[in-house]
């Protein structure tokens, strides 16, 4: 029988989207068993959602210390071998920092920080280490994603030379017009959310999804941000342009303010052989666009597709799989990394993705506030 990994959550109780999201991905290839953790900031909280959820009591814990304290405890062999932060922004950092420094594995839910200070502390504290760190942006555990990151990698688009990604939300329109709505999402408060909204919750998603999908590295950004009203600190929606080289350039728009919208993800590579785009409400359809020739649609579990691509998927062509299978592909290359077996490193988004997110989200707000110039990235 498969040995499982212990893991562990901090966070994610309640009615949480992505609570349920993380426990689902964790069970879907059957390499983990959730142990226990710190669902909720209230003791007696965390013990209800375990018991209401079948999950064990014994190691339900009060915050990271009580956890840390109490697994340092246990024989190495009972241990939890990895856990998961899926908790608001502002408790990213102390809980990450406190596990890689007791040797957890982690999986963190994006944006890795608050800040990109913290981020780099991470970054050094890892270093040396024999760790696995996993981001979710768990758009790149879809099956076509995957497939664009190959075919990019194949030469099949030629040298890139244009990219164009899109995020548009339209959920905090209905909020973002009265004062006292403002305070029912921790979102639009920079105590929890740290300096940014609309960037820092979806725009570093599109970044990710950038950098993923060409293997380029951005290098400078200028943006133009909305925050709609005077007395509101947080971005609500921006559009940032992108630098890649003196020949290459892109767009990165992103808003929660794009009424009627609801998780519309969408990216467009344009290289000097072919082109293609993929949208994240429909992402079982990727199109190939080439010169003189009809457009193409691909789709998932074909022969056609790379080992990466079909590897990341469960049923045959044309039975759909969506976002839980996505973040279940990620789980699943974690899984590997933690046990040694072989993997591609295109199967989940690393530390140095978490910081150059947070880099991205902090030179695009330096852009902005010195009268929108032109900001360098770190390409450490």
């Amino acid at each position: 029988m498969r040995k499982k990994l212990k893991l562990g959550i901090l966070g994610g109780g309640g009615n949480s989207l992505i609570g349920v999201l993380h426990r689902v991905a964790a069970y879907m290839y059957e390499h983990y068993e959730i142990v226990g953790g710190a669902f909720h900031s209230k003791y007696e909280s965390s013990l209800e959602f375990a018991k209401n959820n079948g999950l064990p009591t014994d190691r339900i814990y009060k915050n990271i210390d009580d956890l840390i304290a109490k697994e340092m405890a246990l024989p190495e062999t009972e241990r939890m071998d990895v856990v998961s932060v899926v908790t608001p922004n502002f408790l990213h950092f102390d809980m990450v920092k406190k596990l890689l420094d007791n040797n957890f594995h982690v999986i963190c839910e994006k944006p890795l920080t608050t800040t990109y200070q913290e981020a780099k502390i991470l970054k050094k504290a890892i270093e040396g280490k024999h760790l696995v760190f996993a981001v979710t942006h768990t758009y790149t555990g879809y099956p076509m994603v995957r497939e664009m990151r190959k075919l990019v990698e194949s030469g099949r688009l030629g040298t890139i030379q244009k990219v164009d990604v899109q995020y548009y939300q339209g959920w905090i329109n209905p909020i973002i017009h009265d004062v006292e709505k403002r305070k029912t999402t921790w979102h639009l408060d920079p105590e929890k959310s740290g300096k940014s909204s609309c960037l820092a919750d979806i725009g570093v998603h599109a970044f990710n999804m950038i950098e993923f999908t060409t293997g380029l590295k951005v290098d400078k950004v200028l943006s133009d941000l909305n925050y709609l009203y005077d007395d509101n600190p947080m971005d609500i929606d921006g559009t940032v342009l992108l630098r890649f080289s003196k020949n290459v350039k892109g767009v990165l728009r992103s808003s929660q303010v794009a009424t009627g919208e609801e998780n519309g993800l969408s990216i467009k590579i344009y290289g000097d052989k072919a082109g293609m785009k993929w949208e994240q409400e429909d992402p079982n359809f990727l199109y190939l666009m080439e010169e003189d020739k009809p457009l193409q649609v691909l789709k998932p579990g074909h022969a056609y597709n790379s080992e990466l691509s079909l590897n990341s998927v469960k049923l045959p062509p044309g039975h759909p799989e969506g976002i839980f299978d996505a973040m279940g592909n990620i789980y699943l290359g974690v899984a590997k990394a933690i046990k040694g077996e072989p993997y591609d490193s295109g199967e989940f988004p690393t530390l140095t993705d978490g910081v150059r997110g947070m880099n991205f989200i902090e030179s695009a707000m330096e852009s902005h506030s010195n009268g929108n110039i032109w900001v360098a990235i770190d390409n450490e």
